[in-house]
């Protein structure tokens, strides 16, 4: 039935897809998820990674911890045949407000010892 509107979905990236799981037979489990927090993201053309890890209301606690987590997850999902410095630079931003850079050495660091037990701090 959706596959009709594939022309205008597909190029504004709305189409839905079972891999991204916006297409389910288990309705129940993918509200679940997406109302306790998933959150997917994917790299555009330049590798470059945009995803948002909270609100300007949360905590700094809280945004420490999801920044963590995306960068663990992005070391993570390194490819084996990945040479080279993975993660290059990160910025911070509100959706309207100007960028911050953040030190990319400790996740750098973090790369290298394989996700090891220091926590990230920005």
């Amino acid at each position: 039935m959706v596959g009709q509107l594939g022309r205008t979905l597909g190029p504004q990236g709305k189409m839905p897809n079972p891999k991204v799981g916006t297409v389910t037979e288990d309705v129940e489990k993918a509200v679940g998820e997406s109302k306790s927090g998933k959150v997917e993201y994917r790299t555009d053309r330049q590798a470059i990674v945009h995803m948002a890890i909270g609100k300007a209301s949360f905590d700094d606690d809280k945004l420490l911890d999801n920044y963590s987590a995306v960068i663990d997850e992005i070391i993570r999902a390194k490819p084996s045949g990945a040479k080279g410095k993975y993660i290059r630079s990160a910025t911070l931003a509100t959706t309207m407000g100007p960028g911050v850079r953040v030190d990319t050495g400790k996740a750098v660091d973090r790369e290298a010892a394989g996700a090891a037990e220091e926590p990230v701090t920005a």
